[in-house]
């Protein structure tokens, strides 16, 4: 079996105003893809998926963990992370979810940063140019509102329709001027549980 890695994507933006304010710190949002080629394409209803997933989850992966690294300046400065995946039109969402929804693909980035929190995801499909959303939040804490952010970005050529595009993003705060409080308080307030927020 051989991974094919078509290409290669790095985004970066920097939020500097928000809300007719300054941002300060300014926050520093990233995006990781790799284009690859669906291991599965051409190969009919695949019923074990563990192979291909052992194989080239890992390698994706470390790859993209040290590439937002690299671009965040390290682990330590990132505070919010998420992941995505994203089919071609003639792939089975399976196949770009198999990719991601592993410890074999995640726990390169959450030991990386010295996460607690479990990565938040998607996993789409599309044509070429189609917009990946990552969800993104707290590191350590679910539920701090102030870190649900979205990394946003497209890319032109991908995916194809035999391709997967796998990604990781990462910010390095919460929303400027944030302040709709946090899941606890939102608890405290309605008297529920914060095991079980629906029952009242």
């Amino acid at each position: 079996m051989e991974l094919k890695i078509r290409k290669l994507v790095n985004f970066e933006e920097e939020i500097r105003i928000e809300g007719e304010r300054v941002a300060d710190p300014v926050l520093r949002v990233f995006g990781v893809a790799a284009v690859v080629r669906n291991p599965w394409a051409g190969r009919g209803y695949v019923e074990d998926l563990k192979p291909e997933i052992r194989a080239f989850a890992p390698v994706l992966g470390k790859l993209l963990t040290e590439r937002i690294l690299a671009l965040a300046g390290g682990g330590d400065k990132i505070e919010a992370y998420g992941k995505a995946a994203m089919a071609g039109l003639d792939c089975e969402q399976e196949h770009a979810s198999a990719l991601i929804h592993t410890l074999h693909y995640g726990n390169f980035f959450r030991q990386a940063v010295d996460a607690k929190s479990y990565l938040g995801f998607t996993n789409t499909r599309g044509p070429a140019n189609t917009q990946i959303n990552i969800p993104l939040m707290d590191k350590h804490d679910t539920g701090r509102r102030s870190h649900y952010l979205t990394v946003q970005f497209s890319i032109y050529d991908a995916p194809a329709d035999d391709e997967l595009v796998v990604a990781f993003g990462g910010a390095t705060g919460g929303r400027p001027h944030h302040r709709i409080g946090d899941r606890y308080q939102d608890l405290a307030e309605i008297g529920a549980d914060v095991n079980n927020p629906a029952r009242l």
